[in-house]
């Protein structure tokens, strides 16, 4: 038997919400207020009230209060960094399709890109602690993918905070996995009514209701063609309930309130101090103002005189001190005490690095959290298209967080003490590094800022060639590049990419080649020619290095590596980037005295 539900039950199961997001939305609230500031903070009221305070001198209060917005400013500083370098995208079969290249450039149909998108989704995580990414598709009754295409229809990303859900529920399918099978939202809220949307595995359904003449204005239900609900919950830090994040400033909004009532006694102790009371008897009469005057009734009992009120509140220092304090305590929690303000300036190495390793370790948990977001995202795109997501997407690991200016200055002393020239050489390296500039191709060290020796320009390569195995040889005495190809692999590139290792193939002019050579070494092309690999202090054709490529070779087999197959010219092996290189090349580091042979004088202490 079917039950009939009056208008009002059903306004109030469509305008219904879980206990969970009833228990957290007064903290939600407080949250959004607390980070952004301004006239939404002053309507949240959150100045401690006076007693026999009337409510028109507390509205005063509040609109002279200024707010110290920690909460806005710890959630920049890590946006900051989680967004200094674009994410490494690679989206499988989907690249070099239309609909994923025009998703990355308007990932919610207003206009941004999937990457600030991606930065909202951060800034709120941040803020409640998760947040929802819901992507959905247009229904324009196009019967295949091809006539969605040409219509553009594709998937598009709608961001919606915790305040917008207000109904979810989880449940674990036949294998043992959580899947989200409810979740309701506010797709759109007027001063009029609402319009509610509510998902289930097989159904979309969508209600307008009219809360000013409680009605239902429409009521659809379409089919769920997906099968499952693509909604994402993007964590910040995920805590013991699913569907509920951990915030990075539910502490710090705490901290920030104690603050914003301190900013409060402050500017209340200023104007008594500059304004104190005067006790006087209605009869009295006294004017408001440097140099008033004041005029007494001629019978006035003595003891009746006007008096300034004396004020004995806390101190000002005082509470500029605590303000200190807790400014402290804040950059504490948000391990930002070594970049925020200038408190760098009073903390030793040790607290620095402590401090910067602290903050990193939560930023790649940040990143981490927004990578998985970001392939749950993809993986739905892809089956919205048609086919399975098999790309990877990967945001930064690792943030770079120094301490420049103290950096610099440690190379200065080291360079006023230092005397080897392979020692100077690496660190004037370091300090075009600390000033920001790019130091160049390895010559420029090298050859450049002094004349040095080819075992000294050794080692400067060595110190300056980064990636590099720590240890080069391996146990039957052989350099491990000559036995391993994905090493020897690896550390050309190094060489191709810091010192322009080349050219591919040595028996075809490379002209540009040559003349870009030929101006870094201020010669001719026809000069330029002449310095190769063959010739080189650092390319070594001993017997022993001889014998371990063949025997790298014999024991590896055909590589089918274009560089070490096409033009002509002897192996040998760079001692300065650890790989196998052709005599008819050349690169940035190539240094006059070589090649090294059996007969060539070793270096003392070689």
């Amino acid at each position: 038997m079917s039950t009939i539900r009056t208008i009002d039950e059903q306004i109030a199961d469509a305008l219904s919400s879980n206990t969970t997001y009833n228990d957290f939305r007064p903290r939600w609230e407080y949250l959004y207020q607390s980070y952004m500031g301004g006239q939404e903070y002053q309507d949240g009221a959150y100045l401690t009230r006076y007693q026999l305070e009337t409510a028109a001198e507390y509205q005063a209060r509040l609109r002279s209060t200024p707010l110290d917005n920690h909460c806005a400013s710890v959630v920049q500083v890590y946006n900051s960094f989680l967004f200094r370098e674009e994410p490494d995208r690679d989206l499988g079969s989907l690249e070099g399709s239309p609909s994923a290249e025009s998703f990355l450039r308007d990932a919610d149909l207003d206009g941004r890109s999937l990457d600030a998108f991606m930065k909202d989704v951060a800034t709120w995580a941040s803020v409640f602690g998760h947040c929802w990414i819901l992507v959905a598709k247009p229904n324009t009754g196009a019967v295949t993918l091809a006539d969605e295409q040409a219509l553009g229809v594709r998937p598009y990303l709608n961001l919606m905070t915790p305040l917008a859900v207000t109904d979810w529920n989880y449940r674990r399918n036949a294998q043992g996995v959580y899947e989200l099978d409810y979740f309701k939202y506010i797709e759109e809220f007027t001063d009029s009514g609402q319009t509610i949307k509510i998902w289930t595995r097989e159904t979309i359904e969508t209600i307008e209701v009219d809360t000013k003449n409680r009605s239902i204005r429409s009521d659809t239900v379409e089919p769920n063609g997906l099968g499952y609900i693509p909604a994402v919950c993007a964590y910040n830090m995920r805590s013991n309930m699913r569907g509920i994040g951990v915030s990075d400033i539910t502490d710090i909004a705490d901290t920030q309130r104690m603050l914003y009532n301190i900013n409060s006694e402050i500017e209340q102790s200023i104007r008594i101090d500059s304004h104190p009371s005067l006790v006087k008897t209605p009869e009295t009469q006294a004017g408001i103002g440097a140099g008033s005057i004041i005029q007494m009734p001629d019978n006035l009992d003595p003891g009746l005189k006007p008096y300034i009120l004396d004020y004995n509140g806390a101190e000002l220092g005082a509470m500029l001190s605590v303000k200190q304090n807790l400014v402290s305590v804040i950059d504490k929690m948000a391990n930002t005490g070594a970049i925020r303000a200038t408190e760098s300036r009073s903390m030793s190495g040790v607290a620095m690095e402590t401090e910067f390793q602290l903050l990193n370790a939560k930023l790649s948990a940040k990143a981490d959290g927004l990578e998985l977001a970001e392939e749950q995202i993809w993986s739905i795109f892809a089956h919205y298209q048609g086919t399975t997501w098999d790309g990877e997407i990967e945001y930064p690991g690792s943030f770079n967080i120094r301490d420049t200016e103290k950096e610099f200055q440690q190379l200065q002393i080291a360079k006023a003490t230092a005397t080897d020239p392979a020692v100077l050489a690496v660190i004037d390296y370091k300090l075009l590094e600390a000033l920001g500039e790019e130091p160049g191709e390895l010559v420029n060290i090298i050859n450049t800022l002094m004349p040095i020796e080819p075992a000294d320009a050794l080692a400067v390569a060595a110190l300056l060639a980064p990636d590099q195995e720590s240890e080069s040889i391996a146990t039957d005495g052989c350099p491990i590049a000559t036995q391993d190809i994905g090493v020897n692999l690896a550390n050309r590139q190094t060489a191709i990419d810091t010192a322009n290792y080349g050219p591919l193939n040595p028996a075809l002019p490379n002209t540009v080649f040559w003349a870009a050579k030929a101006d870094m070494w201020n010669t001719t092309p026809a000069t330029a020619r002449q310095s190769l690999c063959g010739n080189c202090s650092f390319f070594d054709q001993t017997t022993p290095i001889l014998d371990c490529i063949d025997a790298g070779l014999s024991a590896g087999g055909a590589t089918g590596d274009e560089w070490d197959s096409v033009g002509g010219g002897q192996l040998g092996y760079c001692e300065a980037f650890d790989f196998k290189c052709k005599s008819t090349r050349t690169c940035d580091a190539w240094v006059a005295g070589g090649p090294i042979t059996d007969t060539t004088p070793q270096q003392p202490g070689a």
